[in-house]
């Protein structure tokens, strides 16, 4: 592991980046990591990867904040209130294909799949059923609010809006308060899991929505299956997949996102189980790699991660 100067240790403890000022090497760096909300594979993710990093990098402790998901990361993040954060790139680009100043990206982790889902003996049997239903896009400022409007405008359909989290859809998908929800997630999420587990689902096939936004919006979106072995009872079903990705702020020192970046990388098979113990398997971690993790399309690599990519071809 390369050698860290002391640009690796220039964050003020406890302070967030606007204004933080040099400090002696023993100082200790404290990180914050924008998650996701209750239910969602961010969550569990992020807490997986602020244990790694806490544990790997010298003088390094990164505490997790729950968030709304990618919108409310972005927003955290260039609003200075935390220095790391996931996010659906989709989310991220922006229409002329540019991606926010102030904001880099560490790598690409894995690929979020964007599921409908409906109660077994639903009257919902395609996508353009959803019209004047109620459906959950997911929480406020989430890449599933994000994409699912845009997947519903495309499609010239309005339907009934509601903002709840992964959990709280599935808790109201249950309870019949709502007839439909989006999920943009990894595969399997727990929310959706859990649920399949104790009542019967569908999948809605959404190939031709996934054609929709590929010739829309170029870039960030590829066709993709959620496969048979994925939710209990559930057979394959045709969807769109978007990529997910580990952004820093521009500000963060490159030797300290360079052993950031070497983490995330050298221990993905530890981070595949989270929690100390291996107690709680993370299956979307197993996509974390690097020949995948240097392609984060429009959005600039940070110059420590860069560094380590170039590195690694020596």
């Amino acid at each position: 592991m390369r050698r860290f100067s002391r640009r690796a240790v220039l964050l003020a403890g406890g302070g967030l980046l606007v204004g933080c000022s040099r400090r002696p090497e023993a100082d200790p760096v404290h990180l914050r990591l924008a998650t996701g909300p209750a239910g969602a594979v961010y969550r569990r993710i992020g807490g997986a990867l602020a244990e790694h990093i806490s544990e790997q990098v010298p003088n390094a402790t990164v505490t997790t904040v729950p968030s709304g998901a990618s919108t409310d990361n972005i927003r955290m993040l260039r609003a200075g209130e935390v220095h790391l954060g996931l996010t659906s790139l989709d989310a991220l680009i922006t229409s002329d294909g540019s991606a926010p100043g102030g904001l880099s990206a560490i790598c690409r982790l894995y690929d979020s799949h964007l599921h409908l889902v409906v109660m077994a003996g639903s009257a919902i049997g395609e996508f353009r059923d959803l019209e004047g239903k109620r459906v959950s896009l997911g929480a406020h400022d989430s890449g599933t609010e994000f994409t699912s409007l845009r997947v519903l405008k495309l499609g010239s359909l309005k339907a009934d809006g509601w903002n709840l989290s992964q959990a709280g859809s599935a808790g109201a998908l249950r309870d019949g308060t709502i007839d439909a929800m989006f999920s943009l997630t990894g595969v399997p999420t727990p929310a959706i899991t859990e649920l399949a587990q104790r009542h019967p689902i569908r999948l809605i096939p959404l190939d031709a929505q996934a054609d929709g936004l590929l010739t829309a919006y170029p870039g960030p979106y590829a066709p993709a299956m959620i496969h048979a072995a994925a939710y209990a009872g559930v057979p394959a079903t045709r969807t769109v997949a978007v990529p997910n990705v580990l952004l820093a702020r521009d500000d963060l020192p490159d030797d300290l996102v360079y052993a950031i970046t070497d983490t995330v990388f050298r221990h993905t098979g530890s981070i595949t189980s989270a929690g100390r113990g291996g107690a709680e398997a993370l299956p979307e971690a197993w996509q974390i790699n690097v020949r995948t993790g240097i392609s984060t399309a429009s959005v600039p690599l940070h110059p420590g991660a860069a560094a380590w990519f170039r590195d690694r071809k020596r």
